[in-house]
C-alpha cells in the first residue's frame, strides 16, 4: 500500500483547517484531509457570523463569553480568544472575505447571550463566504495538496509522538500519511443525536481517533442544542440563525402567544440552553411538535436584504416568513467539550494538535456564546501554525510505520447491522441523553452503549473496513464518552441539566475522559 509524507498533515477542511494550512510557511509541504467533498462540513453551514470586539468592548465581550459558559471558561483562554477578534478579521478581510457593511463601517448584529452588537457578518451565509474565500486561495498555494473523499482509520502514534494516520479513500484502499506535525481539525460530534444541525460528516472522528491514540477528552457532557432548526419532514438539518432573534424575532406558541419572559429576563436573547430548555419545556407541557419563530414585524425588504439564506430556503417549504411564523425545535448543535489543548492547540501526544469544534481550548465552558465558534477557529488555527512554524523541525526525520494489513478479515454481506446500530445509538442518545437528562436515563444508556460497542469492535476485528463503519466505531465511542462525562459530574451546569442533580456545586471542575 502506498505511504505518503508530509510536513504537516491537517485532518478536516472546515475554516479551522483551510485557515491553518494558509497560515503555516510556504515551504512547509502540507496536505488536507477530508473525508467528503472540501465544503461538506459546519463551518461552510454557520449563517449567523463571528463575534468581535472593537477597542473597550473586549472586557464586556470576555464577561459575555465566561457568563453564557456558567463560570466554567478558562479566563486566560477567554483573553486570548477575545484580544484576537479583531486581527483575525481583519486578516480575513486581507484574504478576500467581504464582510458586511454599513456606513463604510463593519455591520455588526447582536446574538443571545451578548451584550453589545458585536457579530460581524456577511449576510446571514458567513461561514459559506468565508470558506470558500479560504478554499480558493488554498487551491491556488503549490505547497498545499487537499485530497476529498478520505477518511482517517486511525492515528499513528509511537513512544508518545504522533507520526501520521491510516486513511481509507473511496476505492477502498488505505493509504499510510505520514507526517511530522498532525493536525486534528474534524468538527465535533453532534451526529450522535437523532436530531441535529450538522452535516452528516459530524461523527466525532478526531474525538474519537485522538481518545484511542492517548489524548485526554475533557467536558463531552456539555452538548449545545441550538434552540431553533426548521421543523418541517422534508427540512433536513436547516438551521434557523440566532440573528434573527438578534433583530427582535419573537419565539411564540402556535396560539401566537410569547413565552421565553417566563424562562428569563433577557427573553429570545438569553443564552442558548436556557431557550432550548425553555422550547423544550413548552412542547412537552402542551404536546406540541413545534413552537414558532416570528419576524414578520420586519419589512419584507430587510428580510430579504438580511436573511436572504433563510428566507429562500423557508420558501422552498411554503413558509414565506415576510407573512408567516417559522415552525422551530430544537436540534444537536456543538460540541464544547473535546481533546484537551493549550493555546497553541498541542495536545498531550507530542506534535498532535487539533483545532476547531475538536478542540477544548476552554473558551466555551459548559455553553458557548453564540458566534463565538468561527472566531475560535481562525484563532487557534493561526497560534498552531505559528507554534509549528517556530518549532522549525525542518529536518527531524519520519516515524516508519508499517503499511495497512487486511489479510485477516473477510469481506462483510451485512452491512444492515452497521445501518442499524447507527439509527439506535442516535435514537438512544436523543432519548435519553437530551436536553434534560436523570441518573436512570443516564445509567440506561450506558449499560446500551456498553452492548453496541462490543458488537461494533467485534464487527470492526473481523470484517472490512468502510466509511460507514469507521463512522458508527467512531460516534459510539463519542456516545460512550458523552454518557460517561455525564455520570461524572453530579450537578446541573450550562448545557448538562440532570433533574436528580438540580443545583450547581460549589467546586468548578472539569470532567476528563482517558484511556
Amino acid at each position: 500500500m502506498k505511504q505518503i509524507k508530509f510536513d504537516v498533515l491537517i485532518i478536516g477542511s472546515g475554516t479551522a483547517g483551510l485557515m491553518c494550512g494558509l497560515e503555516l510557511p510556504l515551504d512547509k509541504n502540507i496536505a488536507i484531509i477530508t473525508k467528503k467533498a472540501i465544503n461538506d462540513n459546519c463551518s461552510f453551514q454557520a449563517q449567523g457570523g463571528m463575534s468581535v470586539a472593537f477597542g473597550d468592548d473586549k472586557k464586556s465581550h470576555i464577561l459575555d463569553t465566561i457568563k453564557a459558559s456558567d463560570g466554567m471558561a478558562d479566563e486566560k483562554s477567554v483573553q486570548f480568544l477575545v484580544n484576537n477578534s479583531k486581527p483575525e478579521l481583519e486578516k480575513l478581510a486581507d484574504y478576500g472575505v467581504k464582510w458586511t457593511k454599513y456606513k463604510g463601517a463593519y455591520h455588526l448584529t447582536n446574538e443571545g447571550g451578548h451584550n453589545a452588537k458585536r457579530i460581524a457578518h456577511i449576510k446571514d451565509h458567513s461561514g459559506k463566504t468565508i470558506h470558500q474565500t479560504l478554499e480558493k486561495v488554498a487551491k491556488s498555494r503549490k505547497n498545499i495538496k487537499i485530497f476529498t473523499n478520505y477518511i482517517v482509520v486511525d492515528l499513528l502514534t509511537q513512544d508518545g509522538r504522533c507520526g501520521g494516520v491510516y486513511a481509507l479513500n473511496d476505492e477502498q484502499e488505505v493509504l499510510t500519511f505520514l507526517s511530522k506535525d498532525t493536525i486534528i481539525a474534524t468538527g465535533g460530534a453532534s451526529k450522535v443525536y437523532k436530531y441535529t444541525t450538522n452535516p452528516d460528516t459530524s461523527t466525532g472522528d478526531g474525538i474519537a481517533m485522538a481518545f484511542r491514540g492517548g489524548c485526554d477528552i475533557i467536558n463531552m457532557e456539555f452538548s449545545q442544542f441550538h434552540p431553533t432548526c426548521l421543523y418541517h419532514q422534508n427540512a433536513k438539518s436547516f438551521l434557523i440563525s440566532e440573528a434573527l432573534r438578534g433583530e427582535g424575532a419573537k419565539l411564540v406558541l402556535p396560539n401566537g402567544k410569547s413565552f421565553m419572559e417566563k424562562y428569563d429576563s433577557r427573553c429570545e436573547l438569553a443564552s442558548r440552553d436556557i431557550v432550548a430548555r425553555a422550547i423544550d419545556s413548552e412542547m412537552k407541557k402542551h404536546g406540541f411538535n413545534c413552537v414558532y419563530l416570528d419576524i414578520s414585524f420586519m419589512s419584507e425588504e430587510k428580510i430579504i436584504k438580511y436573511f436572504p439564506t433563510i428566507y429562500h430556503r423557508c420558501l422552498e417549504f411554503n413558509i414565506d416568513i415576510t407573512r408567516e411564523k417559522i415552525p422551530v425545535v430544537p436540534a444537536a448543535h456543538y460540541t464544547c467539550g473535546g481533546i484537551k489543548t493549550d493555546l497553541n492547540g498541542k495536545t498531550n501526544i507530542n506534535n498532535l494538535y487539533a483545532i476547531g469544534e475538536v478542540a477544548h481550548t476552554g473558551v466555551h465552558g459548559a455553553n458557548r456564546l453564540a458566534s463565538n465558534s468561527l472566531l475560535e477557529c481562525v484563532v487557534f488555527a493561526s497560534s498552531t501554525a505559528a507554534h509549528i512554524a517556530a518549532k522549525n523541525n525542518y529536518h527531524d526525520s519520519f516515524i516508519e510505520f508499517k503499511s495497512w494489513d487486511k489479510s485477516r478479515v473477510v469481506d462483510s454481506n451485512e452491512q444492515v447491522i452497521v445501518s442499524h446500530l447507527w439509527d439506535e445509538v442516535r435514537l438512544l442518545m436523543w432519548n435519553y441523553v437530551g436536553i434534560v437528562r436523570s441518573n436512570s436515563r443516564l445509567k440506561y444508556a450506558k449499560k446500551h452503549l456498553d452492548l453496541i460497542k462490543d458488537e461494533v469492535n467485534d464487527y470492526y476485528t473481523n470484517y472490512l473496513i468502510s466509511s460507514d463503519l469507521i463512522e458508527l466505531r467512531n460516534l459510539v465511542l463519542c456516545a460512550s464518552i458523552i454518557v460517561e462525562s455525564a455520570i461524572q459530574r453530579k450537578e446541573s451546569r450550562g448545557l448538562h441539566y440532570n433533574l436528580d442533580f438540580l443545583e450547581k456545586s460549589n467546586e468548578i471542575k472539569n470532567t476528563c475522559i482517558s484511556r
